[in-house]
């Protein structure tokens, strides 16, 4: 039975793109995260995805959804694929999708992303055994897709009513890199000026500041704040390149229909076989899974009908329809993660109608993200600027996010700053250990 005192106040919650954490303050400077049980073994990062399935019951259908681990698991070992959908933070500052169709019911992104908030909150109060009704959110300088502070406002207002129909009560927000900042400074004993990098799956934050043991001890100033930046792109931006350059090809995006000309003078067809916009959707996780509709199959048919290459889109349309996002995804991240540790990576993916095998070289994959590092360069050197701050006056950078493991990420902060001075930690759960500690100073401040 849960007991009616709340441990919310000093409670943190990472809701990130592709994975989320929870952790709460123990009182006494330290934290303790929210573990979430698999099939393997236990996690305390949790998968920000939802799973639908239909299911018929006594003549009666019900929709089923399944969230984090347990709809990885769900979704693998279901004969009949249902609807999993990743990265539904990526939706959060657009103002046309407000909702989809899934089974015959629709679907708000507030419902969508509530689904999985509840079942964090659920798996909080399991651990602590309290109710779990405020917390401390992270959320980033710059959502994707933002163009201007009232989109970022926009979106921050449907996450926070997300939280409402999740159970929450009162969310306070607060900047993902400023929460890594608290992470690492509860790892010092001296004052120090850092810059943070916090790379999701969906955004790419920065924060210039003061920290460490002397500033908590006198007090945190709004000087202590130097600056903060951010942009919608981050590691999901590197997995749309490898889409594009390894997938999207054998699944027919350089592919034509067929000419019916006779005559050998007149020009071979130039036509695309399938529109540019479903290649698009493709590299995009939180487009992938909305691709499964009536109205695209019924294009991809009469595009197969007239496609130089009909296996290509007959791989795609099974792709789609088989709803293999999931395994397309994680054979992007395996060749990430390959690629972070040596020279030279294979990347396989298979759906069933289609077997691809290809050798990647780091260089060439660095190629590929060239003009995404470039603009995370701008965002360091426009903070720096703007803050009036030279490279030689950070002590240390602190780097966290899955992303931070990509050599061309570090080597623009090694480059700048010196490897000496760049550090990372915690890179899936440094977020929510410092919105953890964030949340305990403002609980003993009273406010």
């Amino acid at each position: 039975m849960l007991s009616t005192h709340s441990i919310g106040p000093r409670l943190g919650i990472d809701f990130g793109t592709t994975n989320s954490s929870i952790a709460s303050a123990r009182g006494d400077g330290t934290v303790e995260l929210v573990s979430f049980p698999t099939a393997a073994a236990a996690t305390e990062s949790f998968r920000s995805v939802l799973y639908l399935e239909q299911h018929k019951h006594s003549g009666r259908t019900q929709i089923k959804g399944f969230t984090g681990p347990q709809a990885i698991e769900h979704y693998l070992h279901a004969e009949h694929k249902g609807r999993l959908v990743q990265s539904l933070k990526s939706y959060l500052t657009s103002r046309t999708l407000t909702g989809t169709e899934v089974f015959g019911r629709r679907y708000t992104i507030e419902d969508l992303i509530s689904r999985i908030l509840t079942d964090l909150r659920l798996s909080a109060e399991r651990q602590f055994g309290h109710p779990v009704r405020q917390a401390t959110v992270g959320r980033p300088v710059r959502f994707v897709g933002a163009d201007s502070v009232e989109d970022d406002d926009f979106a921050v207002q449907r996450l926070r009513q997300a939280f409402i129909h999740a159970g929450f009560e009162s969310v306070e927000f607060e900047m993902e890199p400023i929460a890594a900042a608290y992470a690492y400074e509860s790892t010092l004993d001296h004052n120090e000026l850092i810059l943070i990098g916090d790379f999701g799956g969906g955004t790419s934050d920065f924060s210039l500041l003061h920290v460490g043991l002397g500033v908590r001890a006198r007090g945190r100033t709004a000087k202590d704040l130097l600056g903060n930046s951010g942009l919608g792109l981050a590691g999901d931006s590197f997995d749309a390149r490898i889409v594009r350059k390894l997938v999207s090809p054998a699944l027919g995006s350089d592919s034509f229909e067929r000419s019916y000309a006779h005559a050998p003078d007149r020009p071979a067809s130039i036509i695309p076989a399938a529109p540019a916009w479903i290649y698009a959707n493709l590299e995009r996780w939180h487009y992938l899974s909305f691709l499964k509709t009536r109205n695209v199959a019924e294009i991809l048919k009469s595009a197969r009908a007239r496609a130089q290459e009909p296996e290509k889109i007959e791989a795609l349309i099974n792709l789609i329809e088989e709803d293999l996002g999931y395994q397309l995804h994680q054979a992007v991240q395996r060749l990430k993660v390959d690629l972070s540790n040596h020279e030279t990576a294979k990347f396989r993916f298979r759906d069933g109608s289609m077997d691809l095998v290809a050798t990647v070289e780091r260089a060439e994959f660095e190629g590929w993200i060239a003009e995404d590092l470039e603009s995370i360069e701008r965002c360091v050197d426009t903070l720096l600027a703007t803050s009036n701050i030279s490279t030689r006056e950070v002590d240390r950078v602190f780097l966290t996010g899955g992303t931070s493991f990509v050599p061309a990420v570090r080597r623009i902060f090694e480059s700048r700053f010196t490897s000496s001075r760049v550090r990372t930690g915690n890179e899936f759960t440094s977020v929510a250990r410092g919105l953890a500690l964030r949340a305990e100073e403002a609980y003993a401040k009273g406010y």
